[in-house]
Parts: structure tokens; C-alpha cells; sequence
């Protein structure tokens, strides 16, 4: 415990060193900025923290419901590889969820509407996580997170249906369904599959006992589920505690753009090939411009196109202007962290609107680019993103520090629940490992892939799914309460962030 209290408090002196460090460039006569910005980044740690009670608890489950390791070291061991797996983590998840927002609300994240957005998911994902938290529910925090979003795409497009404002992406949230719906399936049958096959292959009938006492299993089996519980809490770590990174990032782009609008880390060379990847991308796309294509505005030609999804002549001929225009605006600075103040917010919404353009005319086939060309576009798209969708180092820090006190806090009832209340017969050790495998690779899988999943269905439909191969029996009145949250989560967090986004949007003017 001492230990770890050591690394929270390295690592909160560390976030202020770097935040202090950061912002230091930004010259401003109010203070305001810098209260917003502290409150939204306390809003958005809760949720992160809300999400360690919350979803982490089920890391540690069945180590400490085993008797595997004492519950204050389960969870400190279990927030350390939280921290090493959000440290190491890709960042596409979460890019993934936030590329679900309306883009005119990403494209201006630092005005009214923006902020109303931000604080209506936070605030909406916290209070239903807190909800089924208190009546010990596992339910999920990707769901409610992916349904805030809705709830604000959908509240925005109903705000505004005559200024042809964007709701959401549609596919691009069916994608995200699709992984949140057949994960739980997965964990059940595969679960289940590794216990049959452990009981085929393993013979020692201590694996397939039931904790008594408060003893530990034997050494082996004590080893397997303090490795599952390991790999769990790593893979939580780098998927889950990437949810709210991107909103972090949103948050400290719309309070402080001067600091974090573009990647201040993006070396002198790098910036000198996104100038030549520029030059050599406009000349590509001239192959693809339609010869009934009209100059018109280019940036309104392209948002129009990421909003309705509707390819035209002018679509080709807005994206070749685009790129040359960020092309010149970018040649004339060493590196990013030379643009101009008043410049920043600018090039990187261009940046953004140019990446966004492209992955949806690819991902559309409405043209048909080479095998050639299609390497040029995803050089040229790598060099667009590593300025704009990056993740600062002392961000991750604050998300692993959030989840694990969050992990160190909330564990109980979440214990009990995946133990003691899914099964009729309590959770054995096999059953315990094969749960924990099964997440450990789904959860891996999902964050390759740049998809979130919810840990805490994945995990408690594995248990219920070892159950079934045991002929242990289920408790239907369990499950049928985690399906309610299941079913509920979605509505009930787009009804709440709905709201919000309006309240939140009238009181901001």
C-alpha cells in the first residue's frame, strides 16, 4: 500500500509539472479558460474512476474471491497493470468512439455547444455507472459511454434540423454495436469450451473445487489466476482506460488549443514529410477529380460530405484543395509547434476534416484507388493523425491513477456478484481461470482491432458460460437483472445525455 500510495503521489506531481509545463505558452488576461479546463478534466477523471470501481472490480474478482491474494494487494496489483496498460495503449479506441460525435461539434469543441457535449456524456456515463455500481449490477461502461454519444448526436440533430447539422455515424456506431453485442457472446462459449478442455486435459480435481475457508488454492492454481487476473487487468487498462482519453483530449483542445491543439512533438523531419507526402497526395487525388467538378469552398464541400455521407463531382476536386492549402499553411514552419496561436485550432481542424474525408471516401469505394495509390493515402492519413489524434503522456498517467483508485474503492459488491450470484454453485477455481482467459483474449483482440468491449460483460457472461459446461445451474434472477442493465444501458444513457446536451446547450447560450 505504501508503494503504491508512492506511485499516485509520483504520478500526480507528475501531471502537474506537466500540465503546468504545457500551458505555460498560453497568454491569456482571464482565468476562465483554466477553469474550465480544471473542471472538465475533474469531470472526466470521475468518469474514469466511476469506470475502475466499476469495471476493474471484475480484474480482481475471482483472485480475491479465491482467496488468491488479499483483496489490498489484489487491487493494487491489479491498478499496476491497469497503469501499464493504458500507458501502452494504441489510443485507436479512443479515436474509434470519438469519431461516433457530430463533426461540427468536434470541429468547434471549444465553443458552447462543444463544452454542452463533453459534460453531457461525462455526466450522463457517471451517474447510470454509479446507479448499477450501488446495486452491485455489472454493467457496462463502453455501453453507457456509446450511448451518451448517441444521445448527444441524435439531441443535436434535433436542435438544429434546418442548418443540416450532424447527428451520428451511424455505421461507424453499428460497427461499435457489433463488438458490444457479440463479445458477451463470445466470453459465454469460449468460456465454456476452455473448461470443458481443461477438464479433459487437466486431471487435478482440485482446479474444479470451490474455495472453502479462507484458504488459498494450491500453489499452481493460485499461480493461473493471479496470470489471468494480470492479463485482465492489463487489457482493461489499454482498452477501457482509453475511453475517456479522447474526451481528455477534446477537453484540453477546446480549453487550451495554444497548448494542445496540434503535436507539439512532431519532430522537424516529420513535419518536412508531411509537406512532401502533401505535395505527392494532391497530385494523386488530380487523378480522381471528376471534370464536373466546380471551385466552390472547399472546407463546407467536405463537411457537408462527412455529415450526409453523400458523394459528389465537387467532393474529389474540395479534397485536392484542401490538402494543398494545409500543405502551404504547414511548409511555411519548421514544426508544428511554430504555427502561429491563432492559427492552431484552424490547421488542425483542417488536418481533421482532410483525415475524416478520406477515410469515408475509402471506406465508401465510390472511387476505385490503386494499390499504389492506396499507400499513398494511408502514408499521407498517418501523418495527418500523428498531429492531431495523439495522446500525451501525463494523460495516461492521470487515467491509470483514476482507474486504480477507483479499482482500490469500489471492488466489493462487484466481487460478490460475479462469485456468489451468477451460479447457483459458487464459482470454482477452473471456472475463475476460464472467465479470466477468455476476457483476457477478447478484450486483447478488441483493442488490436480499435474497438471497445465491455470488460465487465465479457468477463461475467465467461462465468455464466462456465456454469452452463459445469451443469452448475444459473441464477436466473441475476442474469435477468444483468440483462435489464444490458438492455437499459443504451436508452437510458442517450435519454440522460439527451437532456443534458440540452440543458447544458440552453445555459451556454
Amino acid at each position: 500500500m505504501a508503494v503504491f500510495g508512492i506511485a499516485i503521489l509520483v504520478g500526480v506531481i507528475y501531471t502537474g509539472i506537466s500540465i503546468v509545463r504545457d500551458i505555460g505558452s498560453v497568454h491569456t488576461t482571464s482565468i476562465f479558460p483554466f477553469l474550465l479546463l480544471g473542471v472538465a478534466l475533474f469531470t472526466a477523471l470521475a468518469f474514469e474512476f466511476v469506470n475502475g470501481f466499476h469495471d476493474t472490480a471484475n480484474a480482481v474478482a475471482t483472485v480475491i474471491y479465491t482467496h488468491s491474494m488479499e483483496p489490498h494487494i489484489a487491487v493494487v496489483w491489479s491498478g499496476f497493470w491497469n497503469f501499464v496498460g493504458v500507458l501502452t495503449s494504441s489510443g485507436a479506441v479512443a479515436f474509434s468512439i470519438i469519431s461516433l460525435l457530430p463533426v461540427e461539434l468536434i470541429l468547434q469543441v471549444g465553443s458552447g455547444s462543444g463544452f454542452a457535449m463533453v459534460f453531457a456524456l461525462l455526466i450522463a456515463a457517471i451517474l447510470w455507472n454509479i446507479g448499477t455500481w450501488y446495486f452491485g449490477l455489472p454493467a457496462s461502461s463502453s455501453h453507457t459511454m456509446v450511448g451518451s454519444i448517441i444521445g448527444v448526436g441524435v439531441a443535436n440533430q434535433l436542435m438544429n434540423p434546418r442548418q443540416g447539422t450532424s447527428g451520428v455515424d451511424w455505421d461507424q456506431a453499428l460497427k461499435i454495436g457489433e463488438s458490444l453485442l457479440i463479445s458477451p457472446l463470445i466470453g459465454f462459449f469460449m468460456a465454456a469450451l476452455i473448461l470443458i478442455l481443461a477438464k479433459m486435459v487437466i486431471k487435478d480435481k482440485r482446479l474444479y473445487e470451490a474455495p472453502v475457508g479462507t484458504e488459498p488454492p494450491p500453489f499452481w492454481i493460485r499461480a493461473l489466476l493471479v496470470l489471468t487476473c494480470t492479463g485482465v487487468s492489463f487489457s482493461h487498462g489499454s482498452n477501457d482506460g482509453q475511453k475517456g482519453m479522447g474526451l481528455i483530449m477534446l477537453i484540453l483542445v477546446g480549453t487550451v488549443p495554444t497548448a494542445y491543439a496540434l503535436n507539439h512533438a512532431v519532430t522537424t523531419a516529420q513535419t518536412a514529410d508531411f509537406v512532401a507526402s502533401s505535395q505527392q497526395t494532391m497530385q494523386l487525388v488530380s487523378k480522381y477529380v471528376s471534370p464536373n467538378a466546380v471551385v466552390g469552398d472547399a472546407r463546407e464541400d467536405l463537411t457537408a460530405y462527412i455529415n450526409t455521407k453523400k458523394f459528389n463531382d465537387n467532393t474529389m476536386l474540395a479534397l485536392r484543395q484542401y490538402i494543398n492549402d494545409v500543405g502551404n499553411e504547414v511548409s511555411g514552419y519548421k514544426e508544428l509547434r511554430d504555427v502561429p496561436n491563432n492559427q492552431m485550432s484552424n490547421i488542425r481542424n483542417e488536418m481533421y476534416v482532410i483525415s475524416e474525408s478520406i477515410r469515408l471516401i475509402e471506406k465508401s469505394g465510390k472511387t476505385e484507388f490503386s494499390a499504389d495509390d492506396k499507400k499513398v493515402l494511408a502514408n499521407y492519413k498517418k501523418h495527418l493523425d500523428l498531429a492531431t489524434k495523439f495522446i500525451p503522456t501525463w494523460v495516461k498517467v492521470a487515467v491509470a491513477i483514476a482507474l486504480g483508485l477507483g479499482t482500490m474503492i469500489g471492488w466489493k459488491r462487484i466481487v460478490v456478484t460475479v462469485g456468489e450470484k451468477i451460479g447457483k454453485d459458487h464459482l470454482t477455481y477452473g471456472q475463475g481461470a476460464a472467465a479470466e482467459i477468455t476476457a483476457m483474449v477478447t478484450i486483447s483482440t478488441a483493442d488490436m482491432l480499435g474497438l471497445p468491449v465491455s470488460t465487465t460483460h465479457v468477463l461475467s457472461s465467461g462465468v455464466a458460460g462456465t456454469m452452463a459446461a459445469n451443469h452448475s445451474g444459473i441464477q436466473f434472477d441475476t442474469v435477468r437483472n444483468m440483462l435489464m442493465a444490458w438492455v437499459l444501458t443504451l436508452p437510458v444513457a442517450m435519454l440522460l445525455s439527451a437532456f443534458l446536451f440540452w440543458a447544458f446547450h440552453a445555459i451556454s447560450g
